[in-house]
């Protein structure tokens, strides 16, 4: 069997991007992979390059790595393509998300998946995702794309929507993360659970819970985490983020009855109740890490500054399995071995209560016919209603960009539950005028400037 190309669409993301060659490498099927790194920096693509070169070297396999900036080399012949890039950086994009808004009173805690700042983020992002289904079709019609970038389910809603024909799937961890979280809360083996979950990315809810017995029969582990936390013992602090204790969807889970998948930092703000403004018993109480992102940002590009220093000097490095669902699609697809993600595709009636054409995140078989979703049927009402009031704002993001009619933009920001709750309409579409002129060039053409400059 010949050995397959992977190409690395955003390669200077370098610890993800180590994260998943690793994953890959260490399979006996794959180990002879070709990796195709491509990124618009220089120096990233670099350091990306000597960090899968000591991977290879570390493994001892027959992997080959190769580096170019241009997005068609690195494309050319590919059976897999890996997406995980972010248009306008940091700086300035991030910081724009952040401190426009705040101008208004609107507080945010990650704004790259709903809200104003998840928006623009799918703005700026979808048309460069588009260019790379162009290039795929044109290059590696028959290849899957891996996509990573967040605004997740506005990003797959638009690919299947303008290009139905790619083979895709939008890919998350926070399921298995958020699985593997709940049994340390427990303190239960997590080899031990059983669970399904459904919804649409960052807002599935597990919809069994559940732990293996010794004769073999499954407990659900619902009522052992009310009690838990009604009682105060869980939530434990998050391992993920000392800055978050992670209480916000513990509530909703006394309130909804299921456990939501995402984060407490990220559903704080898909939802009106918890960041208001003069209610700051409420960020206390729930411990909402407000301007979250940009902290983390900053973090990881000076840990990075010194991570790198260190693969330049040392001539192995540590390879550990992640948690990451692309080794085992790669394998699957490759080798026919099958293997169960969780992955978001076009609903396609997989959830009877979503409409069709969203972007779902559900179960999926992967083998050598590729990714095939789950059936899941009807969600109780009240996790769909939940996810419809996200939905909306998706569905209107990717109708402005799919149609170029700006008027859906501010559509969007209207609709979003944490912003419709804060501010009033000329605010939100004052907000939306300043962030459109603030972002310029990084967005497509017809949604640049404001209103006014428009006009003028």
């Amino acid at each position: 069997m010949a050995n397959p190309k992977i190409a690395f669409i955003g390669a200077g993301s370098t610890v993800f991007m180590k994260n998943i060659v690793g994953d890959i490498l260490q399979r006996r099927a794959l180990s002879g992979t070709h990796i195709a790194l491509m990124d618009i920096n220089p120096t990233r693509l670099e350091e990306s390059e000597i960090v899968v070169g000591k991977i290879i070297s570390t493994l001892g396999v027959g992997a080959t790595v190769s580096t170019t900036t241009d997005q068609r080399k690195a494309l050319e012949g590919a059976d897999f393509v890996v997406v995980a890039f972010q248009i306008g950086g940091y700086e300035p994009s991030t910081v724009i998300d952040f401190e426009v808004p705040k101008k208004f009173g609107l507080r945010q805690t990650i704004a790259d998946t709903l809200g104003v700042g998840g928006i623009m983020r799918g703005i700026r992002t979808v048309p460069h995702l588009w260019k790379i289904c162009e290039d795929m079709l044109e290059l590696c019609p028959q290849a899957i794309m891996l996509q990573y970038v967040n605004p997740m389910a506005i990003n797959t809603w638009a690919i299947a929507e303008k290009y139905p024909q790619i083979r895709q799937v939008g890919l998350c961890h926070s399921v298995q993360g958020t699985a593997w979280e709940l049994a340390r809360d427990l303190d239960i083996p997590y080899e031990t659970l059983r669970y399904k979950a459904a919804g649409i990315n960052h807002m599935s809810f597990f919809l069994t819970f559940e732990q293996r017995q010794q004769d073999g029969s499954y407990k659900s582990l619902y009522p052992d985490l009310l009690k838990g936390y009604r009682e105060g013992r869980i939530p434990k602090p998050s391992h993920w983020n000392p800055r978050c204790p992670n209480k916000v969807r513990y509530e909703m889970m006394t309130r909804l009855g299921y456990f939501v998948t995402e984060s407490s930092e990220h559903f704080a703000e898909y939802v009106p109740y918890f960041i208001k403004e003069g209610r700051e018993d409420l960020i206390e109480k729930y411990g909402i890490p407000l301007d979250e992102y940009p902290k983390r940002c900053i973090e990881q590009i000076e840990r990075w500054s010194k991570q790198a220093e260190q693969y330049r000097n040392t001539d192995t490095i540590k390879v550990e399995e992640s948690h990451e669902y692309a080794s085992s699609i790669v394998n699957s697809v490759w080798t026919g071995e099958p293997s169960v993600i969780y992955g978001n595709i076009r609903n396609n009636g997989c959830i009877t209560s979503l409409p069709a054409n969203c972007a779902a995140e559900v179960p999926c078989l992967v083998d050598s016919m590729g990714i095939q979703p789950t059936y899941i049927g009807e969600l109780p009402p009240q996790l769909a209603a939940l996810m419809r009031t996200n939905i909306n704002v998706q569905e209107l993001t990717v109708r402005a960009l799919m149609t170029e009619n700006r008027e859906h933009i501010y559509h969007a920001a209207m609709m979003d539950p944490h912003t419709a709750a804060e501010l009033d309409l000329d605010q939100i579409w004052t907000l939306v005028d300043d962030l459109l002129a603030a972002h310029g060039d990084m967005l497509p053409e017809w949604a640049r400037g404001s209103r006014q400059q428009r006009v003028a």
